[in-house]
């Protein structure tokens, strides 16, 4: 008990010094990504600009996840155990991946490949065979990429994951996993060491690298935690405990199917987006995003705990199943999703800019005009440009 605290307390300022002294570095060296900053920032007549924020938060996340838990399981204070210690390496591995997906082009197919071999390694193929662990990887892989689309605003993987991490660790008490449970309590307390920068407005964002290594060590705990369980409650539990990340992809692929898209390439379509486009401030969002993670994390843990049958999953299921369905009704276009950012925040319709006043005389070509010399030429509006809304990262993530 000493020890968990303490590894806690470790990781969460481990993490919070290494965000702070990466994001110096991204910045020093131009490792950044692109958001929107919101009208009254921009001080300009456009809706809106970006700000460059430094993408090197991920590396934060696994060097305090790893360092602790390596010093813990080197020690014998608290071993990790064989597959605890196996998820952590892969998942580093799965982290790398992601780095180098921040810092250059790297094909879709390759890091759903990439992501695919790591999960093969960490499926305990004795407890569901050889066809039950191809699935099982299959849905690893998923779960991580599902994880990697939340990396698209001020710190909504983050508290997904930090939420997710906390019931997942005690799935893994419960089943007498000391070691996964010790990784998944680091992992917790690391993204929240980070949330202390990615908090909106973000001063640095986890990337590839960090969302890619949650999903990754996530998804694995859940196979592994859920693996000896019976079909129904595994099954229940395991989707409940990631039910925010899925309904996200879910409705993200019935989107750009519904509108003739490829599926793979990235938009402005997200839950988030769609959120933000309603008026919710990114504080609101983050708060309504994290209740929802907190509520199917604990159906899944009361699944778990022998406290809910599985049945209980199901009305994780219809609340999935409605934010489909009703996210995918309208389509959102690739181009035009990202509606105008108002200076109080929110989102407004897509009009013509409005003319300064005095207005030039509708009649007038070169001639006389209402309230300005004739000699100056005559107005012409700005074209608007669409930007992303306050606080959204570009469409590059997918």
């Amino acid at each position: 008990m000493l020890y968990g605290i303490a590894a806690a307390t470790a990781a969460l300022l481990l993490t919070a010094a290494l965000a702070a002294l990466l994001r110096t570095f991204a910045l020093r060296f131009g490792v950044v990504e692109r958001m929107g900053v919101p009208r009254a920032r921009a001080r300009s007549r456009a809706w809106g600009r970006v700000r460059p924020v430094p993408l090197l938060g991920g590396v934060a996340v696994v060097g305090g996840t790893g360092l602790v838990a390596g010093v813990g399981d080197w020690t014998d204070v608290a071993p990790l155990g064989p597959e605890a210690g196996r998820v952590l390496v892969v998942g580093i591995g799965v982290a790398l991946l992601g780095l180098v997906a921040d810092l250059w082009a790297v094909p879709a197919v390759v890091r759903v490949a990439g992501v695919g071999g790591a999960a093969g390694l960490v499926v305990p193929y004795d407890e569901l065979g050889l066809p039950g662990g191809v699935l099982a990887a299959a849905w690893i892989v998923f779960v991580v990429h599902a994880f990697a689309s939340l990396d698209h605003a001020d710190g909504v993987m983050g508290t997904v994951g930090v939420i997710t991490a906390f019931a997942l660790s005690g799935c893994a008490a419960v089943e007498v996993m000391d070691g996964l449970a010790a990784l998944l309590s680091v992992l917790a307390a690391a993204l929240t060491g980070f949330l202390m920068h990615g908090w909106p407005p973000a001063r640095i964002v986890p990337g590839r690298c960090g969302a890619l290594f949650a999903g990754f060590v996530l998804a694995s705990a859940v196979v592994l935690v859920q693996a000896g369980r019976g079909a129904g409650d595994g099954l229940g539990a395991g989707f409940a405990l990631t039910a925010v990340a899925s309904a996200d992809a879910l409705l993200v692929l019935v989107s750009r199917w519904r509108a003739g898209r490829a599926l793979l390439r990235s938009a402005p379509d997200h839950l988030v987006h769609r959120m933000r486009r309603l008026g919710m401030t990114r504080q609101g969002v983050m708060v309504v995003i994290g209740v929802a993670a907190f509520g199917g994390a604990l159906v899944g843990l009361l699944i778990d705990l022998g406290w809910a049958g599985a049945g209980a999953a199901w009305w994780v299921a219809g609340g999935v199943a409605l934010v489909v369905l009703v996210g995918g009704v309208r389509p959102v276009s690739p181009r035009g999703g990202a509606r105008p950012v108002s200076p109080m925040g929110g989102a407004r319709p897509i009009s013509r800019p409005r003319r300064p006043y005095p207005f030039p005389s509708p009649g007038a070509r070169g001639g006389a005009t209402h309230g300005r010399s004739a000699s100056r030429p005559p107005y012409r509006p700005e074209r608007p440009r669409p930007q992303t809304p306050d606080g959204l990262m570009g469409a590059g993530r997918g």
